[in-house]
């Protein structure tokens, strides 16, 4: 009669080296693609700060400055300034999807009358998402702009209030945070685009 043999320790410990290998280039890959989708929403918020340097340079004025005394105030995409429609490279949604997470991008202006460019997880900018992840890629996005992570100081800010509307493609009345950090209870961040407040 045969007898019938098990693996051995060394088969075993084979297996699970090669299965840990696998488990962490997995887990490295998904890493990867959560930096990809940071770095991708650090270059939607570039891609809206140099549309409108380049309509200002180009018109002096930015777009959406419906009056001429330097504040965005109206959807810039919109209105009778040719500028925006002109630009090769010129966003063309507020919207910015990242896997199964959802950003809002929108040019206006603080209390303050400084140009802000508002990025937030709903489209009124109005609620708390409630997802770390979300305050993840905000952290991200401060640190891209300001070197730093501090929601309450440099050019990007935590966002605690403001009017956005997804209709005119704008905020208004933008409050930036005093105290706190980036956390699950962050609206937004504002980064102020134009000028450190």
């Amino acid at each position: 009669m045969r007898r019938e043999r098990g693996f051995t320790l060394i088969e075993l410990a084979i297996v699970l080296v090669i299965i840990g290998i696998i488990i962490g280039m997995v887990l490295k890959g998904q890493d990867l693609i959560q930096n990809a989708r940071m770095k991708k929403l650090v270059n939607e918020v570039r891609k809206w700060e140099v549309a409108l340097w380049t309509c200002f340079d180009r018109k002096g004025k930015f777009p959406g400055d419906s009056n001429n005394d330097g504040i965005i105030d109206s959807d810039p995409k919109g209105g009778s300034d040719s500028c925006w429609t002109n630009l090769a490279q010129a966003p063309t949604s507020n919207t910015v999807q990242l896997g199964s997470y959802t950003f809002y991008i929108y040019p206006g202006s603080d209390t303050s009358n400084r140009n802000v460019i508002a990025v937030c997880g709903d489209s009124n900018c109005g609620t708390v998402t409630g997802d770390e992840t979300y305050a993840d890629y905000l952290r991200n996005l401060d640190i891209a702009f300001d070197g730093e992570v501090s929601a309450t100081a440099g050019v990007v800010r935590a966002l605690s209030g403001g009017t956005a509307n997804s209709g005119s493609g704008i905020i208004t009345s933008a409050t930036a945070a005093t105290s706190g950090d980036w956390t699950s209870t962050t609206k937004g961040a504002l980064y102020y685009f134009d000028r450190k407040p």
